[in-house]
C-alpha cells in the first residue's frame, strides 16, 4: 500500500510520545520553561494538549473517532500514558485498514482543504514539536534523556564516539507496566556531544 510509511511513521511517533512522557513524574507535572512565565506550557499542558489536539484533529479532519474520553480521570503522568497509548493505538488500527482512495481524498484542514496523507504528515510533525519541548524541560529538570531520535548525551554523545540509540522501555507492554524500572544509560562519552566543542565549553 503506497501509504504504509506515513501508517509506520505514526506508529513510530506514539511510541515517542510514550517514552518521553514516561521519563516524568508527578511533580514535574506544574513544571513550566521559566516559572514566571505562562507562555511556555507547563508538562501537565502538555499532556493535554497532545491528547485533546490529536483527537481532534483525528475526529474532525480524518473523521476517526476512538473516544469520547481522550484524557485520563486522575491526571498524572502514568495515567496519561495508559490513556494516550489506548487511544493512539485505536487510531494506528483505524489507519491501517484505509485504501489509497481514503489517504487522497480531500479533508478540511482549519481554512483550507488538504489529502488526508497531508494533514498525517502535519500531525506527526506538530506531534514532534511539542515532544521538543518536553524533552527540553527534562534536561532544565536536570534529568538524563534516553534517545527519542538516536543518541543522546546520557546514551555515548555524537554517534562517531560510540553513541548509541538506547530507549528507556524495550516495547510498549513494559512502558505499560507502571513498576517497570528504565534501562540504565551509559552517560556521555569521553568526547565532546558537541560538533563545536570550543564554542561550548565542551558540551559534556
Amino acid at each position: 500500500m503506497p501509504y504504509d510509511f506515513l501508517v509506520d511513521s505514526y506508529a513510530t511517533e506514539r511510541l515517542k510520545v510514550l517514552q518521553v512522557w514516561s521519563q516524568f513524574r508527578d511533580a514535574d507535572l506544574p513544571v513550566r520553561p521559566h516559572p514566571g512565565d505562562h507562555r511556555g506550557r507547563s508538562v501537565l499542558e502538555q499532556m493535554v494538549h497532545q491528547c485533546l489536539s490529536e483527537d481532534l484533529w483525528f475526529r474532525t479532519m480524518l473523521g476517526v473517532n476512538v473516544t469520547d474520553h481522550p484524557l485520563p480521570e486522575v491526571e498524572r503522568p502514568g495515567a496519561f500514558i495508559h490513556r494516550y497509548a489506548a487511544d493512539s493505538a485505536a487510531r494506528l488500527g483505524h489507519l491501517r485498514s484505509r485504501p489509497p482512495a481514503w489517504w487522497e481524498e480531500e479533508t478540511a484542514f482549519f481554512e483550507v482543504r488538504r489529502s488526508r496523507a497531508w494533514v498525517l504528515v502535519r500531525r506527526i510533525a506538530h506531534t514532534s514539536h511539542h515532544r521538543g519541548q518536553q524533552t527540553a524541560v527534562l534536561r532544565m529538570l536536570g534529568r538524563a534523556l534516553y534517545s527519542t531520535y538516536g543518541p543522546t548525551a546520557d546514551t555515548g554523545g555524537l554517534p562517531k564516539h560510540g553513541g548509541t540509540t538506547l530507549y528507556a522501555y524495550p516495547d510498549e507492554a513494559a512502558l505499560l507496566a507502571v513498576a517497570a524500572d528504565p534501562a540504565p544509560l551509559p552517560g556521555p562519552a569521553d568526547a565532546s556531544v558537541s560538533e563545536r566543542p570550543e564554542q561550548t565549553g565542551g558540551g559534556r
